[in-house]
């Protein structure tokens, strides 16, 4: 197989090309490039878009945004949009305050800080005081606080830096008291925490490359170091690698008490969704297995109570269970049942103050249950109202834990829990010109293709008539065992004081209802997660909130695969499609960063033909075909995206202009210095003023504010 693409043809790539009668999109040249898949041939024009540090690349989107960005400027409202987008964001948004020690730390951003702040202080009335600002640690506000985390003794922090939206960071560590930086600096840095142990810390990290370009090719041979606080990374200590499995990740977490270290091993590249888990004693060199095998079932660990360990799994349980077992007699035979599985899916456990708080989702809200350290009952935590809470992890000797809730229309507000009298206070309410009285969200299950009730919700202003004339976003995502829950975004009242319907889809792929729902999405019941989405939006045509000429789509990463395989197989249902970072080339995304990680998700083109064929099937760069008229499409992508490379979106959308046949614009956006996500409050707010005018534009909605 060669690629051929001459010096010459590289050149006049950007030579214009009309293939639409309102715009005319940028000539992408194209290889002859052929794959053979179990006896089929998969032509693959544009693979030279693959190398996104080449010259003919940056040509290449430099042409595509020159197109997209004078499009979005013809926008009458565009400036004013992005006016109320800032308007709207401007207000101070808090963290939970989290304890170590005699201090309490938490984040805040004052409004439009591009990053937030990270605050300490003595005591919980004490004057806070900036610790970290992210904001100073580079001129254009790219660069962003990862991981934070305190040694037991209060002494020092660690923290990781990312620059330009990168996944990879590099690790700084300071003096608490007076919060001078040390000269620890420790780089290739990926997929890891910060688990102290003494006078160091646990990391992970990968072999640094090279070549820098590896940093676009597989991340291999995940490697578990031990730093001690003032030596050179070159003096780590090397705890655990694997040299026979190269895309294995080993993430290692110690106790609250630091007399136990947790090993955890997954190997999703080889189609296994759970983990094996080790551990060893403080002092001890080699660690010894709790679960030795890794299979499709997970296993997480809680906390220890002594010499035992709670931990979390869905072995048996698809809806997980607590269990607990002894350090000196691990063996599974010998587990006992702490917190029997419930007809809820269970989100997750967490320990504070001598208590089990254990977090369950009934019908995607939250609810939340304290247990005794031996699993006995003891309370519900009393919620506001329906909607999702977060937080209650703390130190065992806490009296008190923080928790956050939110909805769609109630702002993230911080509660203080006591642990003695059982109740609940607000700690901290955000202030901002919203009314939630305004709006309703109302819950509705849908029926799916194959007969399964799908629930999604609807947000909207009060009073709207079931007319057919409502302007719609849908979103979804429908993968990964991640729960989309209700939550407030600023950014959406942009879109509802619009008179938008906003609908979320819980689509299955998800945890919503525990593993059984993941499972009904994944693999080779992929398409039930794009029949749901479907179905979602012929519920809202039937039930008359709107019609195919108001409704659009809107999705991120595997969202954005969602949008893309939607739009190919039911271009005609929706006007608007907006898929952002998507994975859109199902044959290749492996071969890239970290995506062979997916592969439990997806499935791989490489494992079986079987799978090459069901991946073929959806996979959105390979479906869209000649002469279709496609929904007015803006795709989102990055140039600093090192989890989903912008190749996906770059070879779908030099695809979808070659292709689509009809009036509707279909463009690619790609933002520099900004990654999987956007990397600052600044271009999060470009973006979506990009992204909402073109879709108000598209579905024909004039903002008021643009007519003052």
């Amino acid at each position: 197989m060669r690629i051929q693409l001459s010096l010459i043809a590289m050149l006049t790539l950007l030579t214009l090309n009309c293939s639409s009668p309102k715009l005319n999109y940028p000539k992408t040249g194209k290889v002859n490039q052929v794959d053979n898949y179990f006896g089929t041939e998969v032509r693959d024009d544009y693979r030279w878009l693959e190398d996104d540090t080449s010259e003919a690349t940056a040509k290449w989107v430099e042409a595509q945004n020159k197109v997209t960005f004078a499009y979005l400027e013809k926008i009458p409202f565009r400036n004013a949009l992005k006016a109320r987008l800032t308007e709207i964001y401007n207000y101070p948004k808090y963290s939970a305050p989290f304890r170590k020690g005699d201090y309490f730390f938490f984040y805040k951003n004052d409004g439009l800080q591009n990053q937030s702040v990270l605050y300490m202080q003595t005591g919980l009335d004490g004057t806070p005081e900036v610790l970290l600002n992210p904001n100073t640690f580079s001129e254009d506000g790219t660069s962003r606080l990862g991981a934070f985390a305190v040694s037991k003794d209060a002494k020092y922090a660690a923290y990781g830096i990312s620059k330009g939206g990168s996944d990879w960071q590099t690790y700084y560590v300071m003096e608490l008291a007076t919060k001078k930086q040390l000269p620890d600096t420790l780089n290739w840095v990926k997929v890891s925490g910060i688990a102290w142990e003494g006078d160091g810390f646990y990391y992970s990290r990968y072999p640094e490359p090279s070549d820098k370009k590896e940093l676009s090719a597989k991340n291999e041979f995940h490697q578990v170091y031990y730093h001690k606080v003032g030596t050179p990374q070159s003096q780590d200590e090397l705890v655990f690698e694997d040299k026979a499995h190269a895309q294995r990740f080993h993430f290692a977490f110690t106790s609250e008490d630091e007399q136990f270290t947790f090993l955890s091993i997954s190997d999703r590249g080889s189609g296994k969704q759970g983990n094996a888990l080790y551990f060893k004693r403080r002092g001890e060199k080699t660690f010894k297995p709790i679960v030795s095998e890794i299979t499709d079932f997970s296993y997480s660990i809680v906390d220890n109570i002594g010499n035992d360990f709670l931990i979390t799994t869905n072995h048996d349980a698809p809806n997980e269970k607590v269990m607990r077992c002894s350090s000196k007699n691990p063996d599974m035979k010998n587990w006992q049942t702490v917190i029997a599985e419930k007809p809820e899916a269970l989100q997750y456990v967490t320990t504070g103050g001598g208590k089990i708080f254990a977090l369950y989702m009934k019908d995607v809200s939250t609810r939340v249950y304290v247990h005794a350290l031996d699993g006995t009952f003891e309370n519900e935590v009393e919620l506001p109202a329906l909607g999702t809470a977060s937080g209650f992890g703390g130190e065992a000797d806490d009296k008190f834990v923080f928790y956050t809730f939110t909805s769609f229309t109630f702002p993230p507000t911080i509660y203080r829990y006591d642990i003695a009298s059982k109740t609940s206070t607000i700690f901290r309410k955000p202030e901002l010109k919203f009314n939630p009285e305004d709006y309703e969200t109302k819950q509705v299950f849908f029926t799916s293709k194959d007969g399964t009730k799908v629930p999604m919700f609807l947000v909207h202003k009060k009073g709207i008539v079931q007319d057919g004339n409502n302007p719609t976003l849908m979103y979804g995502y429908g993968g990964f065992n991640v729960s989309l829950l209700p939550s407030f975004s600023p950014l959406n009242i942009a879109l509802l004081e619009q008179g938008v319907i906003y609908a979320q889809v819980n689509l299955r792929g998800g945890n919503e209802y525990g593993e059984a729902w993941h499972k009904a999405g994944m693999k080779f019941n992929k398409q039930n997660v794009f029949d749901d989405f479907i179905a979602a939006a012929e519920y809202l045509i039937k039930e008359k909130y709107t019609r195919s000429e108001k409704l659009a789509m809107k999705g991120g990463s595997n969202g954005g695969l969602l949008v893309g395989a939607v739009m190919c197989q039911r271009p005609e249902l929706f006007k608007v499609a907006l898929p952002a970072v998507g994975v859109m080339d199902m044959l290749r995304f492996q071969k890239f960063t970290i995506g062979w990680n997916w592969i439990a998700e997806y499935g791989s083109s490489e494992a079986s033909k079987e799978e090459f064929e069901y991946l073929y099937r959806y996979s959105p760069l390979h479906n869209l075909k000649e002469g279709v008229s496609y929904p007015a499409t803006l795709i989102t992508t990055a140039d600093h995206d090192d989890r989903v490379v912008p190749a996906h979106s770059f070879k779908f959308a030099a695809a979808l202009q070659e292709k689509h046949r009809g009036e509707n614009p279909v463009l690619i956006r790609i933002a520099v210095k900004s990654g999987h996500g956007a990397s600052s409050t600044e271009k999060a707010i470009e973006e979506t003023a990009d992204v909402y005018a073109f879709l108000f534009h598209n579905l024909g909605v004039v903002p008021k504010f643009a007519t003052k």
